[in-house]
């Protein structure tokens, strides 16, 4: 059986796409039984191909795998058990895990999350929001948000940027609903910041600001945070954006694609550049800034690594619905 299996696991990886779909058609067909001589094939030393392929058929075994890998993590055998956790997670998020496994995973966040310096947010692309770090709890009350959890920053953007951040459900009356998962970072001080507030906090999610509109949420957020501002960074497009609302109105944005590109009266920090451009930086500076980076280090904080002096507290994960927990998002995340 051991030989047979093996067969069939380097059959996932032949260009023959006839072969490969029947090698995984028979692995699959295994059901749970097949899990224990599956699981090494997925730990380090494998190509990262075969680690890939035969995750991906466990995972397709579905809720039945969820019992077998269970009592690997808890009877072993010691070396499967990280794999078995996490698959556990792929499948069912952390609501698929024993209890004993959710205390672990929330005491090794707790333990990391005092000694995460420096951290650091995506800088190439992305978009988020930014508001006062003093006012979080209107930030989460504008935004309607629950279920904060304590987590690195690590963890929190890989949640809320390349895992899974939107999940559509039912409710009771069988009406269908979208939650969303958010990450807010610790707070990050900037003394150079234009305006009355130093320490800024960043929201990212992709999900959540793309389809409820991050314009329109960053100006809901200044309602009750007194100023938030919303950025853009859309290097594949050629385009950028940035927009500042103070108490639910719009103050001053930039589009790359916008027309006119420029909406508002230029800011403060913008005059300094267009009085001080030189020839080469003149017609850049013509209207004001189009630098989101340069908007965002001017008038809150600019993404990429954050100084540990400068980097406050710790993030925060969250959903956008009382019903959907964070445990419900399935996806293993990095901690």
């Amino acid at each position: 059986m051991t030989a047979a299996i093996d067969t069939l696991v380097r059959n996932l990886s032949v260009r023959d796409r006839t072969v490969r779909g029947a090698a995984q058609d028979a692995l699959i067909a295994l059901g749970p039984q097949g899990i224990d001589q599956l699981l090494p094939y997925t730990l380090d030393g494998e190509p990262s191909s075969r680690r890939r392929a035969v995750r991906s058929v466990i995972e397709r075994m579905g809720d039945e795998a969820l019992p077998r890998l269970r009592e690997i993590r808890r009877e072993g055998p010691g070396r499967l058990r990280s794999s078995a956790l996490a698959i556990l997670v792929d499948l069912g998020g952390v609501d698929a895990l024993d209890e004993i496994d959710r205390r672990a995973v929330e005491r090794l966040i707790r333990i990391k999350i005092l000694d995460e310096r420096p951290v650091e947010v995506p800088m190439e692309a992305g978009r988020w929001l930014a508001f006062p770090a003093d006012r979080l709890d209107d930030a989460v009350a504008a935004l309607g948000l629950h279920d904060l959890r304590p987590i690195t920053t690590v963890m929190g953007v890989a949640a809320a940027t390349k895992a899974t951040d939107s999940l559509e459900f039912q409710d009771s009356q069988g009406k269908t609903h979208r939650a969303y998962r958010i990450f807010i970072t610790p707070e990050f001080e900037n003394s150079y910041a234009e305006g009355q507030f130093r320490n800024w906090r960043m929201l990212w999610g992709n999900s959540f600001l793309d389809e409820l509109d991050g314009f329109r949420l960053a100006r809901e957020l200044s309602e009750r945070c007194g100023e938030a501002h919303f950025y853009i960074l859309d290097p594949y497009n050629s385009a950028e954006n940035w927009y500042v609302a103070r108490d639910g109105r719009t103050v001053r944005s930039y589009g790359t694609y916008d027309y006119p590109q420029f909406a508002g009266e230029p800011l403060p920090f913008e005059a300094w550049y267009m009085e001080n451009a030189d020839e080469d930086e003149a017609e850049e500076y013509a209207e004001g800034v189009p630098d989101a980076c340069k908007a965002a280090d001017n008038l809150s904080v600019e993404p990429g690594p954050q100084l540990a002096e400068d980097t406050h507290g710790h993030g925060w994960l969250a959903t956008t619905h009382p019903d959907i927990p964070n445990c419900r998002f399935k996806g293993a995340l990095p901690v």
